[in-house]
């Protein structure tokens, strides 16, 4: 057996059908959609979620909840991702961005203390959590909430 032998099982491929090419094609006139009606039309057809004129699913069911147009996105990040930083650095929005840790539009940067940080920063973001002061103040580093 050589590559060129090689062909596809038989019933395996099925040449597209051409319809709308004339009535000798045996799909010509209408096109295989039949005579009038809404999905006979050029661009007819129903939405997505249209039940026939049901009342859909997403009008019977009741809505729940609410959005708060207010609320602050907080970017979190925690002491453990700070060991990237050189020992007595400066870690403040613009590095932590420059380095990838926060990313998108946000309101403010929390440092939270889960995991351990062996070096002085001085680091300086919006909001600090206790157990993160502490293990920082430890470390030699000190912490600046704006």
């Amino acid at each position: 057996m050589k590559l060129s032998e090689l062909s596809p099982p038989d019933g395996s491929r099925r040449t597209r059908k051409r319809v709308g090419r004339g009535v000798g094609s045996g799909s010509g006139k209408t096109a295989g959609r039949g005579t009038k009606g809404h999905n006979s039309r050029s661009g007819g057809g129903v939405r997505p979620g249209f039940e026939g004129g049901q009342m859909p699913i997403h009008r019977r069911l009741p809505k729940r909840g609410f959005t708060n147009i207010f609320k602050k996105k907080i970017s979190v990040i925690n002491i453990r991702d700070l060991s990237i930083f050189e020992s007595g650095s400066t870690v403040d929005e613009a590095e932590l961005v420059r380095t990838g840790l926060v990313k998108g539009p946000r309101d403010g940067i929390k440092l939270l203390g889960h995991g351990e940080v062996k070096i002085p920063l001085t680091i300086k973001v919006n909001g600090v959590s206790k157990s993160a002061m502490e293990k920082i103040i430890a470390a030699g580093g000190n912490v600046e909430v704006l």
